[in-house]
């Protein structure tokens, strides 16, 4: 009796065990990833010494009718990636996509839109320069169905913002965002940087307080690094020490959380009800396709439970050439990467990593993670529960040692 009963045991088990994988992958396949879309504009009015993105100085005429008829004919080819999806959000970035006339946008937008089913509740994001903007400007992108704008602010202070190379001034930067509120957007964004060259903490804190006056919804606040292939890396500029740019970060935080800024990401702020859809939506482990110059795309393929990245010619010239791919490259994300690939995007938004969602953008059952959150768990950088865990506050501040412990 005691071998039947053990060979019960272990057969209920095996029906669990295949049950428990088939009811992962059913939800998976059924439940729909969310999708968006990511436009990449290539070109600036002149190249910013810390920035590594695939921008370009314009030198010459912009050719804003023959991009956007690129755009559109890229957009076609990536069709078939939908799989009967709504786009939830729109990410125009750059380079400066407010170089484009406020007509060429609506005309982009327009034709988007007979293209893609989108969300009642679509969220559209233009990236603008405080540099290249008028009133005028900014109500035109209003007009064409922008319903959030995100301005390149980096510093009110003008002797930092000539070190990082910005074509604008403190008092053009008050304009922008007066600008933007005149025109009608109540939803927007301003990008800061701390840890500048010769920044003190007082000097961090007023381009906060400065901020903060001005009332956008959502703040990115984040830290200048010397990237590699850019002017800074190669000439690099003395920074403040790193105990001075943690009591910045540890004072910012709290003068951002006293004004109802919450934090929900490493570097991203925001009042109640307004975080970025978009990058949400990538820190979520989301689909996105991208179209442009050197756009980025990931896109799930749930009949074969595959994760596929996507990038697209990069240089202008290339992508504008009509006898070249749109396309320059896609990859199939190994299986024993993916768990690395999700924690490095779910990681960085400041809730509780839940398995369920792990699952079902992964194809993965979760017991794959049981090492690895075992070691985290030891080393008190995570606490865990039933439904998932959540990052102590230890594991915050040695974040990229925790993403390192699920490297495959």
């Amino acid at each position: 009796m005691g071998l039947v009963n053990a060979l019960i045991r272990v057969t209920y088990w095996l029906i669990y065990r295949n049950l428990t994988y088939l009811a992962i992958n059913i939800l998976a396949m059924t439940t729909l990833i969310p999708l968006s879309l990511y436009i990449h504009f290539p070109w600036c009015i002149r190249k910013c010494p810390y920035c590594d993105f695939n921008s370009h100085a314009l030198k010459q005429d912009l050719p804003e009718e023959d991009y956007i008829k690129a755009l559109l004919a890229d957009l076609q080819q990536d069709l078939s990636l939908v799989q009967n999806r709504e786009i939830v959000s729109i990410f125009m970035g750059g380079g400066t996509p407010s170089l484009f006339s406020p007509q060429a946008i609506a005309y982009l937008l327009s034709q988007i839109k007979q293209m893609l089913p989108c969300s009642p509740k679509l969220e559209i994001t233009l990236e603008a320069n405080p540099g290249t903007v008028e009133q005028d400007r900014f109500k035109g992108f209003y007009q064409a169905g922008i319903n959030r704008l995100s301005l390149g602010i980096q510093s009110f202070q003008d002797d930092k913002l000539k070190t990082l190379g910005r074509i604008h001034d403190a008092n053009a930067a008050v304009r922008a965002v007066l600008a933007t509120k005149q025109a009608g957007f109540t939803n927007f964004n301003l990008d800061l940087m701390f840890g500048l060259p010769k920044q003190e903490i007082d000097d961090a804190l007023y381009d906060l307080n400065t901020a903060i006056a001005l009332e956008p919804t959502h703040l990115s606040w984040y830290q200048l690094t010397l990237e590699p292939n850019t002017l800074f890396y190669h000439q690099r500029p003395t920074l403040p020490a790193d105990d001075k740019i943690w009591e910045m970060q540890q004072q910012g935080q709290a003068l951002l959380a006293k004004h109802h800024y919450r934090q929900y990401e490493i570097s991203a702020y925001s009042r109640e009800g307004f975080p970025c859809l978009h990058n949400r939506n990538y820190w979520e482990f989301g689909d996105y396709l991208g179209i442009g110059a050197g756009a980025h795309g990931k896109i799930t393929d749930s009949n074969t439970q595959q994760v596929i990245r996507t990038h697209k010619a990069k240089h202008p010239k290339d992508y504008l050439d009509p006898n070249r791919p749109f396309i320059a490259g896609q990859i199939k994300v190994p299986a024993n990467e993916l768990s690395f690939e999700f924690m490095l995007n779910n990681l960085r938004l400041k809730q509780a990593v839940l398995f369920n969602l792990f699952e079902q953008r992964t194809f993965l059952a979760k017991t794959v993670l049981t090492a690895s959150l075992q070691k985290a768990t030891e080393l008190l950088f995570i606490e865990q529960t039933r439904q998932g865990f959540q990052v102590t506050e230890l594991g915050w501040q040695f974040l990229n040692n925790l993403m390192e412990i699920f490297l495959p």
